[in-house]
């Protein structure tokens, strides 16, 4: 997941993966190099955050319906 300190969904997403019991890696895009491209590549030259990859899809901001869907899909939920 990748994230910045002041996100507010940020922090909901957090939580939500850890109620589901789902591992993640979260990656500040403030904070290590080449992150925040990588969401403008994702999130059409916006750094959205939080934007997620699990399996193979890409969730830009948080959407609870979508990401549920994508960790069904991944077989995570």
């Amino acid at each position: 997941m990748y994230t910045t300190s002041w996100c507010g969904s940020c922090r909901t997403a957090k939580r939500f993966f850890q109620e589901q019991g789902v591992d993640y890696e979260e990656i500040d895009i403030e904070d290590v190099p080449g992150a925040a491209e990588q969401v403008m590549r994702w999130a059409r030259g916006y750094k959205t955050v939080p934007t997620m990859r699990i399996g193979d899809t890409i969730v830009v901001d948080w959407d609870r319906r979508a990401v549920a869907d994508a960790l069904s899909k991944a077989g995570l939920a």
